[in-house]
C-alpha cells in the first residue's frame, strides 16, 4: 500500500470534539504526499492534535468496549420480534461474514437492522425522537450512541448497486460507551412506542 487516508475524527479523537484526517504513506510516496499537503495548506490546530493524541492513549480500551457492547446488542436484537434482520459483521449470520473474519480482528460500534415492518412517518418520529441514551447523528466513534433510520425507498433512491432486499424501516446505531443495560432499556422503550 502507497498511501492510507483514514478518518481521525471517529475513533481516534473519540470524544466528538475534534476533526482531525491523518494520511500515512510509505518512503516513495511520502514528498509528494508532504509537499501536496503544504501546498493545499493542510494544518492541524494545536487543540485537535491534543485532542487526537488524548484519544490515541484510549483508543485500545475504546474500542474494545464498543466492539463487546455492539456485538452484544446486536445479538440482543437478533432475537427481538420486531427485528427482521441485523446487520453486524462479527455476527455469523450476516452476509459477508466471511470476508469480516478474514480481514478484520475485531468489529466497531457501527451496525444497522431491519424492523419486520415499515415505520409510518409519526411513528419513525415517535420512534426516534424520544430515546433518552441515543442521539439522532450521522456520525460514529465518539463515547455517545447513535441511532438514525431510512425507509427502503430513500436507500433505493441512492443506491448504486441496485434496490435494498427488505421492505421494512432500516435502523442505524453506533453503539457507543453507556452501560448496556441502559442502551437496552432506551431500546426497548423505543420497541414499545412502536408497537
Amino acid at each position: 500500500m502507497d498511501i492510507s487516508i483514514q478518518a481521525g475524527t471517529k475513533y481516534t479523537i473519540g470524544h466528538s470534539d475534534g476533526l482531525l484526517g491523518t494520511a500515512v504513506s510509505n518512503a516513495r510516496c511520502w514528498d509528494r504526499l508532504r509537499e501536496n499537503s503544504y501546498l493545499m495548506g493542510q494544518t492541524l490546530d494545536a487543540d485537535t492534535a491534543y485532542n487526537g493524541s488524548r484519544g490515541l492513549r484510549t483508543l485500545a480500551v475504546r474500542l474494545k468496549q464498543h466492539q463487546e457492547s455492539s456485538i452484544h446488542i446486536a445479538r440482543w436484537l437478533s432475537v427481538r420480534p420486531e427485528v427482521a434482520r441485523v446487520n453486524h459483521p462479527a455476527l455469523p449470520e450476516c452476509p459477508g461474514h466471511e470476508y469480516f473474519q478474514r480481514d478484520f480482528t475485531g468489529s466497531s460500534g457501527l451496525f444497522s437492522f431491519v424492523l419486520k415492518k415499515r415505520l409510518t412517518d409519526e411513528q419513525m418520529a415517535n420512534f426516534l425522537d424520544n430515546f433518552s441514551l441515543f442521539h439522532m447523528a450521522y456520525s460514529w466513534g465518539g463515547f455517545e450512541s447513535l441511532i438514525l433510520a431510512n425507509q427502503p425507498e430513500e436507500l433505493n433512491s441512492i443506491r448504486p448497486a441496485g434496490e435494498v432486499d427488505f421492505s421494512g424501516t432500516l435502523v442505524r446505531v453506533h453503539i457507543g460507551l453507556e452501560d448496556i443495560g441502559d442502551l437496552i432499556a432506551d431500546l426497548e422503550a423505543g420497541f414499545a412506542r412502536i408497537a
